[in-house]
C-alpha cells in the first residue's frame, strides 16, 4: 500500500531545497532528518517516488542537456545528473522534462550538476529508524522488486538519440550558454 503520494514527495524535496540554500549536503541531511520523522511505509514510498522520477527523467533530451552542461556523458554522470535534477525541486524538474532547454535559465558554467547522495536518503532514514543495516526489507530492494530499477533493469531511454553535431539545434539556448 503506497501511503506517500507524489505531492508529498515533492513537498519534501521542495522544503529541502528551501532549507539548504543550494547546498546539496544540507539538502541531503534535511531530507534524511525529515524522512526519519515519517513511517517506514512513507520512507519506502519516498524511495518509490524517487525512483519513478529518475526513470521518468531518462530521456535523450535530458541526456543532451547534461552533455552540453558537463561536456561528457557516462552512465554514472547521467544518473547523478537526473538525481540533481530531482534535487532542484518540482518546478525545475517538470519544466526540464517538458523542455530540456529550460535548464539554460537555471544552470551556469561551473555549476556542479551531480547529486548522487539523494539516492541514499531513504536507506539512511530507514536504517536510522529501524536500527538495522540494509537488507532485503529496505526501500531500495522493495522498489527494485516492483520493477523500479534505474540501473541494470532500467527501461529504455525515451525519445530520439542524437549526435554531437545535432546539439546546437536540439538545445540552442543551452548550447549558446555553454559553448
Amino acid at each position: 500500500m503506497q501511503t506517500i503520494n507524489t505531492d508529498k514527495f515533492w513537498i519534501l524535496i521542495d522544503n529541502a531545497v528551501k532549507a539548504s540554500n543550494g547546498n546539496d549536503s544540507a539538502k541531503e541531511r534535511h531530507l534524511t532528518t525529515e524522512l526519519t520523522k515519517l513511517s517506514l511505509d512513507d520512507i519506502r514510498d519516498f524511495e518509490i517516488s524517487f525512483r519513478k522520477c529518475v526513470i521518468d527523467a531518462d530521456d535523450f533530451k535530458v541526456m543532451a542537456a547534461q552533455k552540453i552542461i558537463d561536456g561528457y556523458v557516462s552512465d554514472d554522470t547521467y544518473l547523478y545528473f537526473r538525481c540533481w535534477l530531482i534535487g532542484q525541486g518540482k518546478t525545475i524538474y517538470t519544466e526540464s522534462l517538458k523542455n530540456a532547454d529550460y535548464l539554460s535559465t537555471v544552470v551556469n558554467k561551473g555549476d556542479t550538476c551531480n547529486f548522487e547522495e539523494i539516492m541514499y536518503v531513504a536507506t539512511k532514514a530507514y536504517s536510522l529508524k529501524t536500527g538495522k543495516k540494509e537488507d532485503e526489507t529496505f526501500p531500495r530492494d522493495t522498489a527494485i522488486s516492483m520493477g523500479l530499477d534505474y540501473d541494470f533493469g532500467a527501461p529504455p531511454t525515451k525519445g530520439n538519440d542524437w549526435t554531437e553535431d545535432q546539439l546546437p539545434s536540439l538545445l540552442p539556448k543551452l548550447w549558446v550558454k555553454f559553448s
